[in-house]
């Protein structure tokens, strides 16, 4: 198992882990829940039967004892009669409530709106406690306290700040853990470069030299030999950008993608063919060195993933409405699974036994970060081949351009 799927894996054990919090956590509250919502019904109904023992009641003693088990609801209360006229309330706003207290000459205002709003919630939280009080239908509304009303909700604020929380700190520590893999990958680039600087040298010279010795200004073997040698050049001076902003320059898409496509063919088997098509009008801002690397990778992995004769071919294209570039590198290789299109630019990820996984993980940085690019798996079947596209931003916009 390689490290990105061991780092998946103990995510979806974080993960399940977290649900299994989550759930049990909503499960006990609404447990509570439960358990107060029938205590609280349970008290309504011992209130409304408080009442109906007041009023049908001439015992003074009993009647101070009913009151005060009335004075003990803890639950916003209303009490209408069988045509739904409200007569009395309790636990509501004061400020709204009527009192009628004609002896002291003392009315508070009584807001018919306020109470109608409050009695069709009620209506709609619980089912009424129904009386007979002197012959007469009478009916006793409810709602939740606002303990049971906070304590509703409360499981699902708590579950959105330890959300929030855990967001922040995986954001953390992944800027952080990014930031020490950019470094260490920018020292070791820049330290490649260095130490690839002095036998490079030294190459070239020895080259010059089998020159003069030999004659041989105008052999083929020794030709491609300094091609090689311009080559480790080119590398060496790619590592020495890593950690740098590179410079973007315009060129003709076709013209730099067909140079290094001539440059590879001759050192890959013979088996495999290489076809170039497209578009040469179309440019885009590149840097050379790092493109050739990005391109050089595509087609590694396409030479890896053909298993004796095959094709590798090369299509610029580009959308003149969205104005970009197209390059699209097809092979007849295996084939990537589609559950496996975003994983194949993971670091690490690799289907050979020898392999660190880092080809495509740096082509799809130098695309994104460096080129402002795209860079995904357009197509591939398994046992038929694989698409990959680069997605580019045009920089000449004229009739020449195709769409597609």
């Amino acid at each position: 198992m390689n490290p990105y799927q061991q780092k998946k894996r103990w995510k979806y054990l974080l993960l399940a882990f977290a649900v299994v919090i989550a759930s049990g956590s909503l499960i006990y509250t609404r447990y509570l829940v439960k358990n107060i919502a029938r205590s609280e019904r349970t008290r309504a109904q011992v209130w409304a039967m408080s009442m109906r023992q007041i009023l049908n009641s001439d015992d003074n003693d009993f009647l101070q004892y009913t009151i005060a088990v009335r004075d003990s609801l803890i639950v916003p209360a209303i009490v209408t009669d069988g045509k739904g006229d409200i007569r009395l309330s309790r636990g509501l706003d004061t400020t709204k409530t009527f009192i009628d207290l004609p002896s002291v000459g003392n009315k508070k205002k009584y807001d018919p709106d306020y109470f109608k709003a409050e009695l069709a919630y009620m209506k709609k939280q619980h089912e009424p406690i129904k009386l007979q009080i002197l012959g007469e239908e009478t009916l006793v509304f409810y709602k939740d306290s606002p303990l049971l009303q906070q304590l509703r909700i409360f499981p699902y604020i708590q579950l959105t700040v330890i959300a929030i929380f855990l967001l922040m700190a995986y954001t953390a520590f992944s800027s952080s853990r990014k930031s020490e893999q950019d470094q260490v990958w920018v020292g070791l680039a820049k330290e490649t470069a260095h130490q690839l600087g002095t036998p490079i040298s030294s190459l070239m010279a020895w080259i010059e030299l089998m020159k003069e010795k030999f004659n041989a200004e105008d052999d083929v073997l020794v030709a491609e030999m300094e091609n090689d040698v311009k080559r480790l050049e080119i590398v060496a001076d790619r590592f020495s950008k890593i950690g740098s902003k590179p410079v973007l320059e315009e060129h003709g898409v076709y013209e730099v993608v067909k140079d290094y496509v001539d440059y590879f063919r001759v050192r890959v088997s013979k088996n495999i063919s290489f076809e170039m098509s497209g578009n040469p009008h179309l440019k885009a801002g590149l840097n050379v060195p790092l493109f050739d690397w990005v391109i050089e990778n595509l087609l590694k992995n396409a030479v890896n993933a053909i298993d004796g004769k095959g094709s590798i071919k090369v299509d610029i294209s580009g959308n003149k409405v969205k104005n970009q570039v197209f390059i699209d590198v097809t092979d007849t290789g295996k084939g990537i699974p589609r559950s496996k299109f975003d994983t194949v630019f993971q670091p690490g990820y690799t289907t050979r036994k020898r392999g660190w996984g880092l080809g495509l993980s740096l082509t799809k940085r130098m695309i994104e970060n460096y080129h402002n690019g795209q860079i995904f798996v357009k197509d591939s079947e398994v046992g038929k081949g694989t698409t990959f596209r680069i997605v580019l931003k045009n920089t000449r916009n004229d009739n020449k351009q195709t769409k597609s």
